[in-house]
């Protein structure tokens, strides 16, 4: 029988963040919170031992563009690599297309689509290879919906949703899980050009169906779920946490 009390624990398994820094602090924090080990990469070493301060595991300074570091540490994990890996790492330049520089397309694809196949490559193959295992990715709202500014990035994260798939479908036979989250705005540094123009925060709080943009750590308790046997049964899905962004049309309220 089944212990529901015991369906998110996370003891015994090792968790690897990946962009430790951010929603990465968070995420590292929930999952050390039911129980798991974890390691905190960043390509900011700084970042990765604040984390891991926070949650008592091993901090690794990671240039998750260069194939050569992240399988290093891919192979250093004892027992064949880590139970669950978590992907947070992602930049954006916000340009329209007319004015984005090819060596700015190479920068965000090089981050956020690249080092996302490596990452699966790296650890899918070791998950595959020990027959079980969990990979979430981040994703975005932008992954779906766009607007001007934002085509490199939103199709890095749709590619990103493809990959996840891709990867669900060929590592499924193993046992191993892989999904994504899609977040919607979040508080964090990286959006204080949105902050700075009080019009555009308005109205991307006005967007999701509750009003208001996202912490940070409400965004971890879906990576708990997927990292946990909570979701022994999903995989190549996008879980989106964007409070209802890309479920809503408009906002204006008809009157019947």
């Amino acid at each position: 029988m089944t212990d529901y009390s015991q369906l998110f624990r996370l003891d015994g398994k090792r968790a690897l963040v990946l962009g430790a820094g951010g929603i990465g602090q968070e995420v590292a924090s929930a999952l050390a919170a039911h129980g798991a080990e974890l390691t905190c990469a960043d390509r900011d070493r700084a970042a990765a031992e604040a984390t891991a301060d926070t949650v008592g595991g091993r901090a690794l300074e990671l240039d998750l563009t260069d194939p050569d570091a992240v399988e290093r540490v891919a192979s250093s994990f004892e027992v064949a690599g880590p139970d669950v890996v978590v992907l947070t790492a992602a930049m954006n330049v916000r340009k329209r297309i007319l004015d984005y520089t090819p060596e700015e397309f190479d920068r965000v694809v090089g981050l956020n689509l690249k080092a996302t196949f490596i990452v699966l490559q790296a650890f899918g193959r070791r998950m595959v290879q020990r027959g079980a295992g969990s990979i979430v990715v981040f994703s975005s709202v932008r992954g779906q919906v766009v607007e001007p500014g934002q085509s490199v990035y939103a199709a890095t994260k749709a590619g990103a949703v493809q990959l996840v798939k891709t990867a669900a479908a060929e590592f499924g036979g193993a046992g191993v899980r892989v999904n994504a989250v899609a977040p919607g705005v979040v508080e964090t540094p990286l959006t204080t050009q949105i902050k700075a123009h009080p019009e555009w925060y308005d109205a991307y709080a006005a967007k999701s169906a509750l009003g208001r943009w996202s912490q940070p750590s409400e965004l971890a308790g879906a990576v708990v779920y997927l990292a946990s046997d909570a979701s022994t049964y999903v995989t190549g899905s996008t879980l989106m946490v964007d409070g209802g962004w890309t479920a809503v049309d408009g906002r204006f309220d008809p009157p019947a």
